[in-house]
């Protein structure tokens, strides 16, 4: 019976072993295909159109991808197939893809219509991955390019001007393109202390900006209130469509811009040579000497707000005496408030004056109006 007990025991463990040999169900063979992409975007200026997107670094079994990733760009006009342009890509692991091209006459003419970019990519074996996510910009025809572009610094800011549209469109409106190029460095960098004003900086300008411009409102001209003096910045224009297509991915509508080619630069150095405003409400009150202390005259004016504004200056002469003979009676160094004390007065005699307003730069505004007040006698 032992006998029996050892060799039932030796045929069951003999099985196990050959158990774990013996093949599960076939895996399917990895085909490698790269991850497609999703962050396709599209742009077009004039008729160039402009694609960009990100490359996968994986691909769908999870896999870091060696080697360059084959790349075709296709584009759908409407609802139709999407037509393969021209142009073998390849594109390295985790790069940023680009593609341009100029668009064929077919589609840079007639009215504005949606036309859909996908890129599609492929593995080592050609095997597509899928299309991308669509961009979609306008075929058809192209507002035409801003003429005339000019510009001149004033002292609220920059006025443009160009050659308005002979017959204007409500759909249409300007991109001013404003490149800043005298960028500051930060404040307490290498080579750049801390600036005095502290907290009270303002921010940074960012290096570009974009500004529209509604052209059947204003035709030909539009002002800048937002550049800074002592800075240099270049400008170009262009007119752009504004369309309503239906979308092709959800209900409803949207709002699509066809740009124009670009203008020619025009660079604009913005100084400072104007003089602050001119002081207002001058006021004159005279007080009669006493035993308290001799006659004096007391000035007020509104303060202005001119935002480089480094104080005021006040001058003076006598009621009879000609308008050439007016005499500075303030410091040297601008008076901060808008309002003076005049000591240097005599009882009985008439006074004029007038103030004016003085920069950071050293420019002087034109006198205010004048004010006339005569002094008491005891």
């Amino acid at each position: 019976m032992a006998w029996a007990a050892a060799l039932a025991l030796g045929l069951g463990a003999a099985l196990v072993l050959a158990g774990c040999g013996t093949p599960g169900a076939p895996m399917p063979p990895s085909l490698k295909l790269p991850d497609p992409v999703t962050n396709l975007t599209a742009s077009r200026t004039g008729n160039q159109v402009a694609l960009a997107w990100t490359m996968p670094r994986k691909n769908t079994d999870k896999l870091l991808i060696k080697g360059s990733i084959p790349a075709r760009v296709c584009r759908r006009e409407g609802s139709g197939a999407c037509e393969p342009v021209p142009g073998d890509l390849a594109f390295a692991p985790d790069a940023h893809g680009v593609f341009s091209e100029t668009l064929p006459p077919s589609l840079a003419a007639g009215a504005p219509r949606s036309l859909t970019y996908f890129v599609e990519l492929r593995n080592a074996k050609g095997r597509s991955a899928g299309l991308s996510n669509g961009a979609v910009v306008l075929a058809g025809e192209a507002p035409p390019p801003v003429t005339g572009l000019s510009a001149q610094v004033r002292k609220d800011g920059v006025i443009l001007r160009w050659t308005a549209a002979t017959v204007p469109e409500n759909s249409t409106v300007i991109r001013l393109h404003r490149t800043l190029l005298t960028p500051q460095p930060k404040s307490g960098s290498a080579g750049n202390p801390p600036s005095e004003e502290g907290f009270f900086a303002p921010p940074p300008e960012p290096i570009e900006q974009s500004l529209l411009v509604d052209d059947a409102a204003h035709p030909g001209r539009t002002l800048d209130k937002s550049i800074r003096f002592g800075q240099t910045y270049e400008y170009r224009a262009q007119r752009v469509a504004l369309v309503t297509v239906d979308n092709q991915t959800a209900a409803g509508s949207q709002v699509l811009e066809l740009p124009g080619p670009l203008s020619g630069p025009i660079r604009v150095q913005a100084l400072d040579v104007f003089p602050p405003s001119v002081p207002q409400e001058l006021a004159a009150v005279a007080t009669a000497a006493d035993s308290a202390g001799g006659a004096s005259i007391d000035l007020s004016w509104q303060p202005l707000a001119d935002a480089d504004l480094a104080g005021y200056a006040v001058y003076r002469r006598e009621g009879g005496a000609p308008d050439g003979s007016w005499q500075r009676i303030s410091p040297a160094q601008p008076i901060v408030g808008p309002a003076f004390h005049d000591t240097q007065v005599q009882p009985g005699r008439t006074y004029r004056y007038a103030v004016t307003a003085i920069d950071r730069q050293g420019h002087e505004s034109a006198r205010s109006a004048e004010a006339e007040e005569t002094v008491p006698n005891p």
